[in-house]
């Protein structure tokens, strides 16, 4: 039977399995929207389903057509995504009790309709971790160290072009203001972002695999180089305007400019990597 085929005679169950889910996750997903909106960190989450569900269409054509097997160790992914869902409530973490219903999801494809599907679904089902916030913890882990490397290349940059600058931290002191290099500054915001749209990107070229994970590890040079343009630009007109030159609207003008030149740069990247490999299909 194929998985077309399956999802016909099996419709009913499916139907009633999500009455399930919706009472399971009927205040966490709604409470992880309300992060998408109000954490600029995270509104890109608003995209990810709409972009599994590009790639899930992407796929229907051959996906249709696999053999259904179902596999006993699907029901062993549901019990561990059911328990990780209950410990995470009890202990209040978001993380592990909002990536639980994408373990669900997974033991649940692999339970009713085996591997062979899941291979097949695991790009659209895997996408949908992009749509969940990572903890502080880790965020201020990855923004601190970036953030103090911003602020040195951005420093010494300013230094080679001849402005009159110190650094102490993060913090950048020019003869007449000081600015702080913030956690928006680091890179981090952007690298969230542009990590899930280097993904997508990626595997909608259809390239190899090597080129898969290039072009997805180049997001992150990619943000902290515009992130550092950023600080740069915001340094040299400080000296000539103060600390006005980095609040109100030049500073979120800012952000959305170094975002679309990061996403530019990655498109571009992404481009000249085809042209120099050739054409290259799984």
């Amino acid at each position: 039977m194929t998985f077309k085929e399956s999802l016909k005679k099996y419709r009913l169950q499916l139907f009633l399995v999500l009455p399930l889910f919706v009472g399971m996750y009927f205040t966490i997903v709604p409470q992880m929207v309300m992060d998408w909106y109000n954490d600029e960190n995270y509104s890109h989450g608003f995209l990810v389903p709409i972009i599994a569900g590009y790639f899930l269409w992407q796929r229907w054509s051959d996906l249709k057509n696999r053999l259904v097997k179902p596999d006993w160790m699907g029901l062993v992914v549901i019990v561990c995504g059911v328990v990780q869902l209950l410990v995470a409530w009890l202990s209040t973490e978001y993380f592990t009790m909002r990536s639980s219903l994408i373990i669900l999801l997974a033991g649940m494809t692999l339970f009713w309709f085996g591997r062979e599907v899941l291979k097949g679904m695991a790009l659209p089902i895997g996408y949908l971790f992009f749509m969940v916030p990572i903890p502080y913890i880790i965020y201020d882990m990855a923004a601190f160290p970036l953030k103090l490397f911003v602020t040195k290349v951005s420093v010494v940059f300013m230094k080679m072009v001849g402005v009159v600058v110190l650094r102490e931290g993060n913090i950048i002191m020019f003869p007449s203001t000081t600015l702080e290099v913030a956690d928006a500054c680091s890179g981090i915001r952007s690298l969230i972002s542009l990590l899930a749209i280097a993904v997508a990107y990626s595997f909608l070229m259809k390239t190899s695999n090597v080129r898969h994970w290039t072009i997805i590890f180049s997001a992150i040079p990619i943000a902290v180089a515009t992130n550092a343009l950023r600080v740069i630009v915001t340094g040299i007109l400080a000296q000539w305007w103060g600390a006005k030159a980095a609040e109100g609207f030049f500073h979120e003008f800012a952000g959305m400019a170094v975002f679309v030149l990061a996403m530019a740069m990655l498109v571009l990247f992404g481009e000249l990597l085809r042209r120099i490999g050739g054409p290259s299909h799984e």
